[in-house]
């Protein structure tokens, strides 16, 4: 018998080596996506997406007759310059503390923690060509609820730096960062916590509550977002992937954005 076969054989009969006398062992990663963690996600997503534009108006306030600004803090919130800016800083808030949850606490691949999955080329050309035909579908459904023209989103697009500005947020942003927020973080959560069917159905309603200020009294476009919201919910739990909720969301604002400039008269649906 070798000397290697001899070590090998020790360890097979007393496992592995243990650490030093005295030396602590290494502290287990906590369960991913419990209750708790979910509360204090709840909590640190409301100060970023409330707490923090009124703190941001709050200081812009204070500021404004020491640095001379003309813009009055009461019209920031109908500003889309302000918006965009504000909701980005937001949206980074979320985004990194996404980050040490799942890569920290958890211990986990950021992306395979977040069930993202790299699609196969066929996968892809039917995601893109199913948020097109979803944004489609939204731009020729019949109003199902009253509705009106002039409501707080579509005001936004009043200048075309504003809606050049909406425009590529809605696409190069919004998608990404929404879904990672519903269809990743909360999905996990309620799939953990409850059940496949609540998360889909849970995240789909949240999704569409977070956009119905944005659509205030135009009911059926906000109906029609909670379609697209109930879409691409079912779209994460059918897959078990995030990956095809966002190139749906991605190619549905796209396409409805696309709509918009060529029929300008008409109100665009972008969340």
């Amino acid at each position: 018998m070798t000397s290697d076969e001899y070590h090998e054989k020790q360890e097979a009969v007393s496992g592995p080596p243990r650490g030093a006398p005295g030396e602590r062992p290494a502290r287990p990663a906590p369960s991913p996506w419990g209750s708790r963690d979910l509360g204090i996600f709840v909590a640190f997503f409301l100060f970023a997406a409330i707490v923090f534009p009124v703190l941001a108006v709050a200081v812009y306030a204070t500021l404004r007759p020491f640095m001379g600004w003309r813009l009055r803090a009461e019209d920031l919130t109908t500003n889309p310059f302000f918006l965009v800016s504000i909701q980005s800083v937001s949206y980074v808030l979320v985004v990194g503390y996404i980050y040490s949850l799942v890569v920290f606490s958890y211990r986990l691949s950021f992306w395979a923690g977040l069930k993202w999955r790299r699609p196969t080329t066929r996968e892809a050309i039917a995601y893109v060509l199913g948020g097109v035909l979803l944004g489609v579908l939204i731009a020729h459904a019949p109003p199902l609820l009253p509705d009106r023209e002039d409501f707080p989103l579509e005001r936004l697009f009043s200048s075309p730096g504003a809606a050049y500005g909406l425009a590529v947020f809605a696409v190069a942003v919004a998608p990404f960062v929404e879904e990672l927020i519903f269809r990743g973080v909360l999905f996990s959560f309620f799939e953990r916590l409850v059940g496949l069917r609540f998360a889909i159905a849970g995240t789909a309603l949240l999704f569409a509550a977070l956009h119905v200020p944005e659509y205030w009294r135009a009911w059926n476009h906000a109906f029609l977002i909670l379609v697209v919201s109930v879409v691409l919910s079912l779209a994460r739990g059918i897959t078990g992937s995030l990956t095809p909720s966002v190139i749906l969301h991605l190619t549905f604002n796209a396409s409805m954005i696309l709509a918009q400039a060529l029929a300008p008269q008409h109100a665009g649906s972008v969340h």
